[in-house]
């Protein structure tokens, strides 16, 4: 990607649509605006927007609307231009094709957002932010991308890495005099500072696993023996008929997967094939990846039939046993002690059987929580690094190593806590942030 030059795109998804918006940054953006777009009144003014066409060889593609916004007070800190015109795919991609003849070049994906990063606009968290705002399928997932875009993440970041900082300019105050010896109270106060900045990471990675569960939701899977009512339970969260119900045994064959939203999670439930012995190879097949969706859940709902006399399975970590039909017992009827009692046609104990299944995976609080935390794979990879670099430094102070010792490993959590917000980047880095952007953003 290369900053110097013009870029532009489509920034609006293809189809038809009552407009489509075609994104220009760059220093020849005044240039390619004045040789293709016509005021209606007056000319365009930063900011706001100004009626006119779209020429082309004098005559006239289009009535828009432009916005500019002058450098260094837009988006991407250049020179920026919007143009709204009529939606639909052949309009949009003549105009597009209009501004790359007059000295644009079509914009890689997330290059608008990787500009601003690089103008200082953003921060490398606040940039992957954008992504997730537009990638949120729940309530709660919007709220913590757009916290994250607040940068609420990012300041708590660039904290930790200015007390890893402050330690570091300590310890090489000692090495460049090293006729003094670190005295055992300031050797003692260094080695508080950094295990505090420990703690406050390890308080961040804590929160991996909700920051997972907000991106990609909770992987369900819904397994038991046939007829114990497993479609009908997929069917009841979801509210609406998805599966096939059938008092014949083995009519789920293959597995089916749809997402719910919950208490503002996303659930990914997967309802599977009974599980049983069988000579049919379509449904021997169906078992099989029943048991690969068990391996890859999150959850597992194993669900009985409560009408039934049947000794209750061993359940495994983050198993739950639910038993469905409660609502053909007979009053006082018993069941086993750990079992959830659902009725998958009536929908008694559905609100319990989801507020287990949230405490489950441990984010029943995220909803009443004032702020979320959101750090995806890549911030959890460079938080544990910057924490094993601190818990080393620690390690060879308390066993007064040579302090040089304990300042390299000082430097490479900095230089990990630096990467989380792009203050030290790698164009490598860049690449694979931001190739994951769609076009135009």
């Amino acid at each position: 990607m290369n900053g110097g030059d013009t870029i532009a795109a489509i920034a609006t998804p293809p189809g038809e649509g009552a407009i489509a918006l075609i994104r220009i940054s760059g220093p020849e953006t005044p240039k390619i605006l004045s040789a293709i777009f016509k005021p209606a009144g007056k000319p365009a003014s930063p900011r706001f927007a100004t009626l006119g066409t779209i020429h082309e060889s004098g005559e006239t593609r289009d009535e828009v609307l432009l916005t500019t916004f002058r450098a260094p007070s837009s988006f991407t800190g250049e020179d920026v231009a919007e143009i709204a015109c009529h939606g639909g795919v052949l309009l949009a991609a003549h105009i597009l094709k209009l501004i790359l003849r007059h000295g644009a070049r079509a914009a890689d994906p997330g290059e608008f957002s990787q500009r601003a990063f690089i103008n200082g606009k953003m921060d490398l968290t606040r940039a992957e932010a954008v992504m997730d705002i537009i990638r949120a399928r729940t309530p709660l997932a919007l709220r913590a991308a757009a916290h994250q875009l607040e940068g609420r993440l990012g300041d708590e970041i660039l904290a930790l890495r200015n007390q890893v900082l402050t330690t570091v300019a300590h310890l090489e105050a000692w090495i460049d005099f090293p006729d003094e010896d670190i005295d055992p109270a300031s050797g003692k106060a260094l080695m508080d500072q950094i295990q505090g900045t420990l703690s406050n990471i390890q308080t961040l990675l804590a929160s991996a696993d909700e920051g997972r569960v907000l991106r990609e939701g909770v992987r369900v899977a819904i397994v038991g023996s046939p007829n114990a009512g497993k479609s009908s339970l997929l069917n009841r969260l979801l509210g609406m008929e998805r599966a096939i119900v059938s008092a014949i045994p083995g009519t789920t064959r293959d597995t089916i997967e749809e997402t719910a939203c919950l208490h503002g999670i996303l659930f990914r439930l997967t309802d599977t094939a009974g599980l049983r012995e069988t000579s049919d190879p379509v449904e021997q097949e169906g078992v099989a990846r029943s048991g690969r969706a068990l391996e890859q859940a999150d959850i597992v709902l194993h669900v009985i039939d409560a009408t039934l006399s049947i000794d209750p399975p061993q359940l495994a970590d983050r198993e739950l046993l639910v038993a469905n039909k409660c609502d053909l017992l007979a009053p006082g009827a018993n069941l086993p002690i750990r079992a959830l009692r659902i009725s998958s046609r009536t929908g008694e104990g559905l609100e319990m059987l989801v507020n287990a299944m949230l405490e489950t995976v441990g984010v029943a609080h995220l909803g009443s929580s004032p702020t979320l935390a959101a750090i995806n794979s890549r911030h959890q990879a460079l938080l544990e690094k910057a924490a094993s670099a601190l818990t080393r430094a620690l390690t060879l102070l308390e066993t007064k190593e040579p302090a040089e010792l304990a300042a390299v490993e000082l430097r490479a959590s900095l230089d990990a806590l630096g990467q989380i917000v792009g203050a030290t980047d790698t164009e490598d880095i860049l690449g694979e942030i931001f190739s994951r952007f769609c076009i135009g953003k």
